[in-house]
This record gives structure tokens, C-alpha cells and sequence, in this order.
């Protein structure tokens, strides 16, 4: 994959996962509802996807193994 799309891609899900703190960032403490727990989870997920993407830690997109 082309850095500039990984780049892009990455940029992206930094995105998502600055918009899914904005309603945790408005209430303090710890997540205590099943809801505010899904968007914890959702926030690490697209980090970790934006990780993958800008990083390529394991040569995963470089190999471009489904083509």
C-alpha cells in the first residue's frame, strides 16, 4: 500500500477516535455504563487500527496478502 493512502487511512481513524472521545471527554470519572464502555473499546480499537495503518509494525499492508 501506498504511504500517502496509509497515511491517509491512519489520519482517518485518528479521526474517528478523536470523535468518539468528545462525549466521554464531557463527563468525568470512569466509565461506568455498558454504552461508555462500548465507546472506550470503539476509541482503543480505531488506535489501534491507526497503528496498523501508519506504522505497518508486521509488514502486514506491505505484502498485500489479498491480492
Amino acid at each position: 500500500m501506498i504511504s500517502r493512502n496509509r497515511l491517509f487511512i491512519g489520519s482517518l481513524w485518528i479521526g474517528v477516535a478523536a470523535l468518539m472521545t468528545v462525549p466521554l471527554s464531557l463527563d468525568s470519572g470512569l466509565p461506568s455504563s455498558a454504552g461508555e464502555l462500548a465507546q472506550v473499546f470503539v476509541i482503543v480499537l480505531a488506535l489501534f487500527l491507526a497503528g496498523i495503518y501508519l506504522l505497518d509494525p508486521w509488514g502486514v499492508l506491505s505484502r498485500q496478502p489479498f491480492q
